[in-house]
This record gives C-alpha cells, sequence and structure tokens, in this order.
C-alpha cells in the first residue's frame, strides 16, 4: 500500500464522530423529516452506480434523523464530469443533494482541469461502499492475452465519455505503452459499451471488475470473455492471478504515471456533498452512511445483486482525495502529455 494511503487511515481515529449525538439532534430531524434527497450520478442506470445507488437509497433512508425520502437522478455526460461540474457548481448545499462521483475525479481534474470546474478535494465526502479495480477486458475471439499482444494488434474499445475510466485507461495504455487500442466514445454507460462487445462493433472495454462481474459474470464462466490485465492500488482478490499493471511497468515515467491513475479504485462508487454544505448536516450524513456500510441489511442486498462490498469512511477517503490532489505537477503534466495528448491521437 502507498505510503500515502497508509497514512490516511493512521488519521481516521482522529477524527471520529459520535453518531448517537448525532442521529437524536432534534434539529437535524427537521432538516430531513418530511424532505426528498436526491442522488445524482454521472451515469445512467443500468450500471453498477445505478445498482449500488439504488441499493444505498434504500439502506441510507432508515439512519437519517427524520427518515426522508431519497431518489436517484441520473446524469450522464463526459464520463461523469457534467454530473461533477454540475454538483461543485450548482447543486443546492442544504445536505438534501448527495453526488455520486464518478472513481476518476480526481485523475480528470488533474487531467483536464479547463473542462473541469470543479476541485476534488473540496466535496465533502461520506464515504465509499466498494474498492474496485480497474479491469481491461476483451472477448477471447480476440485472442488478447498480454499486454504485448495489445503492443502488436490493434483492437477497439468502447467509452463512454474522457472522463470515465473507459477512455482514460486504454488512452493511457496507448501514450505510455505503447499499445494500439482505437477509443470509440459515445455509448451512454458500461451496458451499453458491453452491448456493444455482444454486437462485435467493439472487442473490448475497461471498467471495475465490480461492473464485469455484476452484469456479465456469465462470460467469464463460459469463456466468452477474458480478463488481462488491472489497475489498482491492490490485486483484486478475485483477480490474484491476472497482472497489475504496476508490475508491468519498467521505466521511472511508466511507474509515475501508473501509481497517479492507480487512485481510481480507492473512490470506489462514494458519495458526496458539495463545498458549504452546513458541517453539521455533513456529518450527519456521513454518520448515517458509517452505519448503512456496517448494515446487514445492506450487505445482504447489495450480495444478492452480486455487488461488493468493501465501504471506507468518510474521514479516510477524504484525507486519501487531499492526498492524491497534491500529486507532483510535474508528475501530472506527464500524464496529461501521455494520456490526453499522445494517447488520444493514437486512436485516431
Amino acid at each position: 500500500m502507498p505510503s500515502f494511503l497508509r497514512g490516511a487511515a493512521a488519521l481516521v481515529l482522529a477524527t471520529a464522530i459520535s453518531t448517537p449525538v448525532i442521529a437524536n439532534d432534534a434539529a437535524l430531524e427537521r432538516v430531513f423529516k418530511g424532505k426528498k434527497v436526491t442522488i445524482t450520478v454521472g451515469f445512467d442506470a443500468g450500471g453498477t452506480y445505478g445498482l449500488y445507488s439504488q441499493v444505498i437509497a434504500r439502506h441510507l433512508q432508515p439512519q437519517l434523523p427524520g427518515k426522508p425520502t431519497i431518489v436517484v437522478q441520473y446524469m450522464p455526460g463526459a464520463g461523469g464530469i457534467k454530473a461533477s461540474n454540475y454538483a461543485f457548481n450548482v447543486m443546492p448545499k442544504t445536505g438534501l443533494n448527495l453526488f455520486m462521483p464518478p472513481d476518476t475525479i480526481v485523475i480528470s481534474n488533474l487531467l483536464d482541469p479547463k473542462i473541469t470546474r470543479y476541485k476534488a478535494d473540496q466535496f465533502y465526502y461520506l464515504g465509499n461502499a466498494v474498492q474496485t479495480n480497474s479491469v481491461l477486458v476483451f472477448r477471447s475471439d480476440k485472442n488478447i492475452n498480454t499486454l504485448a499482444d495489445l503492443q502488436k494488434n490493434q483492437v477497439i474499445v468502447g467509452s463512454t465519455g474522457t472522463g470515465s475510466q473507459t477512455f482514460l485507461v486504454p488512452a493511457m495504455l496507448n501514450g505510455v505503452f505503447g499499445t494500439k487500442m482505437k477509443i470509440i466514445q459515445g455509448y451512454q454507460g458500461s451496458q451499453k459499451s458491453m452491448l456493444a462487445m455482444e454486437q462485435k462493433e467493439t472487442d473490448g472495454a475497461a471498467l471495475t471488475w465490480a461492473s464485469w462481474t455484476s452484469t456479465r459474470g456469465k462470460w467469464f464462466e463460459s469463456g466468452y470473455a477474458k480478463p488481462v490485465l488491472q489497475l489498482g492500488v491492490n490485486k483484486d482478490p478475485a483477480l490474484m492471478n491476472l497482472p497489475m499493471l504496476s508490475d508491468l511497468a519498467t521505466t521511472d515515467e511508466q511507474k509515475q504515471i501508473v501509481r497517479f491513475m492507480s487512485s481510481l479504485g480507492a473512490i470506489g462508487r462514494s458519495l458526496t456533498v458539495p463545498p458549504k454544505t452546513t458541517q453539521k448536516v455533513a456529518e450527519a450524513l456521513r454518520a448515517a452512511f458509517d452505519r448503512m456500510a456496517a448494515s446487514p441489511e445492506f450487505k445482504e442486498e447489495a450480495r444478492s445483486r452480486k455487488l461488493d462490498v468493501d465501504p471506507m469512511k468518510g474521514e479516510e477517503l477524504q484525507k486519501m482525495v487531499v492526498q492524491m490532489m497534491k500529486v507532483d505537477p510535474k508528475v501530472a503534466e506527464k500524464a496529461r502529455e501521455a494520456i490526453m495528448v499522445k494517447g488520444r491521437a493514437a486512436t485516431k
């Protein structure tokens, strides 16, 4: 585990919240009782963002003071950047509007600051439900088994937008490792990207392992498709024999950029509120998220939907994001050149 993650974990205890006091606060109950809380998601309803947000909405509701109604709204566009910009700049700061950010929220912010009109470390992170790696998967009939195969053969991958891992991971591989992936953008959500593989419009995609297994688990049982590489901080427990991209990096520049990109796994399927949300209300939401993530009912429904549960507390996630945003500007610039310029050009 990188040193900044260990440091973040060590600081969690310093900011523990007294949940019983918050839960019984009459003023907080008035904030939520009889109200509608909206969770905004930057993707469509069919993928794991949609699935996790729906399960979270059901199980967060009884944990909040006043037990408000919770609904989910979907705002797909630019791989989550459209919703991120909205959440940071427009979303009401009353505590009644929550945001499930894309797992690339930090990476996109650092790589493309002109179109990301937000500061990832200024959101207030309530916690995440799961930490999951990005996994590059191809149909087995393409005979792509290794990084070397991707360097020799052109393949087509689908993307939901420049802010998503479906673009950033293959563009990074093109720009840093010399692969030959052609990235086709415009698919509205992970399910459309997977459907394109089935219809042979595309050959593969980079999505979280949770996305693959929750809706296309049979592909891997039958051999229809196979995972080739994974990107994250640590190996997924279900993919211990699958190479980590960090293990394949040989030069200092490759290692720096891969380490920078690996942060997306830690963001997972999290919830935030926008900056300037009242501190007491934000803390109540964070405490409620903690209770929800620990509840047997939440875990049971998630697993019944084939969704992994590996939560991280909001305090830990907050500190992690702050550290991620402090990446060496030289590394960020190298990554920007390799991914947004060289990697993008390789797809044309």
